[in-house]
């Protein structure tokens, strides 16, 4: 769950797609014991509005639905999208003070297929990063999509499989905070280690969502308001 400083992303396409909303396998009770005010089945944050979509709907992240001129087919990846305009209301007051969606990640067998079908469909590809990961990828491809950065990790080599056989999947989420260190203070056991991120200035730690029976993997950053 890391991504590369400002400064070594080089410019891609023009951007214009955005994230509308992640759905997210939970119910709504699990995320608030985390600390997240949920509204309904609803969760918005800066970047995009995740939906709770209970927990008989599978694990993890389930799909997501996009804004902007993009093909629905995206190596897999369950994808709608939506023409409707962007609301813009405030996010609300995240008692553990989650900010926003920071960036989403994928697992891909084949990050060249994956990194051609994204860019194919319309995505900013700002960036390709080769060499291991403290998480073990081998290789990374970075997306800008408004505030959010997608994230598609791969091993060191392709399977050469299509999309059909072996497609790309969902992992987890990297959410903005106000403050680290208070939310650590509020979920005591339920975050782990604080740690220096890839980002230069930043810090990273890791909710351990099982304590608090989330199905995806989520880490909290200090907030991006560096870049």
């Amino acid at each position: 769950l890391a991504r590369p400083r400002e400064d070594s992303v080089v410019a891609g396409a023009p951007a214009g797609v955005r994230i509308a909303e992640i759905t997210v396998a939970g119910e709504p009770a699990e995320w608030r014991r985390a600390g997240f005010h949920v509204d309904g089945d609803l969760m918005p944050a800066r970047g995009a509005t995740l939906r709770l979509a209970g927990a008989t709907s599978g694990r993890r992240i389930t799909g997501w639905t996009l804004r902007g001129r993009v093909a629905a087919e995206l190596d897999g990846l369950p994808t709608s999208v939506t023409t409707d305009p962007a609301q813009a209301p405030s996010p609300p007051v995240h008692p553990n003070g989650v900010l926003g969606v920071d960036h989403v990640v994928a697992f891909s067998p084949d990050l060249d297929r994956t990194v051609a079908a994204l860019e194919a469909a319309g995505l900013d590809l700002r960036r390709v990063r080769e060499g291991p990961t403290p998480a073990g990828a081998m290789r990374q491809a970075f997306f800008r999509l408004g505030d959010t950065i997608v994230e598609a990790v791969s091993g060191d080599a392709g399977t050469g499989l299509g999309a059909d056989v072996a497609p790309a999947t969902w992992f987890g989420l990297a959410l903005d905070v106000t403050d680290l260190d208070a939310t650590g203070a509020l979920l005591g056991d339920g975050l782990g280690a604080v740690k220096e991120a890839v980002q230069e200035g930043r810090r990273i730690a890791t909710l351990r969502h099982r304590m608090f029976a989330m199905s995806v993997a989520v880490a909290a950053m200090d907030d991006h308001a560096d870049r």
